[in-house]
């Protein structure tokens, strides 16, 4: 072997690649499977660390036996003897990686268009937003419906048309398979079939800023009877958007009436509890400070600046920059202003100043 370094470095590269190759399948990369069709982009995946791996390790392999191999001498300062490009070889090293990337190419391209090719029975509209998403259907009256919850009837094709109002997002939910870019002024689609009952997460696979890690809504796979229901009851008005499809409890809150009802719709709607957490909205985000104590804090900061809780709120929620609370990031959006009317404002504020008061944590 030390007499034929060629053979050397194949037969080190074919062990490496053998037990890397097995130690790659071994691994679970995803989680359970949860939709019809995406079982073939498993099969792609592993069908990449097979023709991946050994690539990787080949590649590795020459450059370590170069290094050792070719060092040079302690004192040898000279550059080497000149060395003149080998053509063939040259041809063969490019073509060879051509011939694999056109083939993994067109293999994903077919994998797609297979678990994509059936048509939809309903459409989903996805819109993502720093830092969470939106989800927009049909009721049965014909009008708009949004939650800030995915619910998808199991068994039931689905299209989902994405949108963003700022930046990239990437939607995904990882026990679905198939992931889609969320671009600024197109709408991209995606098509999948669930077909298990059971909650998962949405999460954003695309840098998108300081809150990204925390761009997670909840999706909630329901029986076809069961989502029916939900989307009725979330078509009869916004004070039931909350509730949870036949037999679950609505979330509780600090009530308030209709009046609290259209502030917690403008709290849902535009995504705050992506970044804040507020019991009574059922919400957990951590970007932002918790709202919770709002209304103490709120009275705390507007008596020191001459004016009123509500002022402070509402300053607070056009023009997030003029106050950011210690320890946490100015990553609010900015433009609220002019997404939200002047009455979703007041309701906005009345809402979350009236299930502030008095309730436990600080942030």
């Amino acid at each position: 072997m030390r007499k034929h370094p060629l053979a050397q470095m194949l037969l080190i590269g074919a062990v490496a690649s053998v037990i890397g190759v097995a130690i790659a399948l071994s691994i679970d990369w995803f989680p359970p499977l949860a939709a019809d069709k995406v079982g073939e982009i498993d099969t792609l995946y592993d069908v990449l660390l097979i023709v991946s791996v050994p690539i990787f390790v080949l590649v590795m392999t020459v450059a370590i036996y170069s290094v050792v191999k070719f060092r040079a001498k302690p004192g040898d300062l000279s550059d080497g003897a000149p060395i003149h490009g080998n053509t063939r070889l040259e041809i063969i090293w490019v073509s060879i990686p051509f011939l694999l990337v056109t083939a993994l190419a067109a293999y994903g391209w077919v994998v797609l268009h297979n678990v994509e090719a059936s048509p939809a029975a309903m459409t989903v509209k996805v819109r993502g937003q720093q830092f969470t998403w939106h989800f927009t259907y049909e009721g049965p009256n014909g009008k708009p419906v949004t939650s800030d919850v995915l619910y998808l009837p199991n068994k039931e094709r689905v299209k989902f048309d994405i949108t963003t109002n700022d930046v990239i997002h990437s939607f995904w939910v990882p026990q679905f398979r198939l992931k889609q870019d969320a671009v600024p002024g197109m709408t991209t689609h995606i098509k999948i079939t669930p077909n298990k009952v059971g909650t998962y997460d949405v999460v954003c696979a695309e840098l998108c800023g300081l809150g990204h890690s925390t761009m997670r809504n909840t999706v909630r796979v329901v029986e076809k009877p069961a989502f029916t229901a939900w989307l009725a009851r979330q078509a009869r008005g916004p004070q039931q958007q909350a509730q949870a499809p036949a037999g679950g409890a609505a979330p509780q809150g600090g009530g308030g009436g209709n009046a609290n009802a259209a502030g917690k719709q403008v709290f849902a709607s535009n995504g705050c509890g992506g970044c804040h957490t507020l019991s009574d909205a059922g919400t957990s985000g951590a970007v932002g400070p918790k709202l919770d104590d709002l209304a103490a804090a709120a009275a705390k900061f507007g008596k020191q600046n001459n004016e009123t809780a509500a002022q402070y709120v509402k300053q607070s929620i056009v023009d997030p920059r003029a106050f950011v609370v210690p320890g946490f990031q100015p990553v609010m959006p900015t433009d609220f202003k002019d997404r939200i009317s002047g009455a979703q404002l007041d309701a906005l504020v009345k809402y979350l100043l009236s299930v502030s008061g008095g309730k436990a944590g600080s942030g």
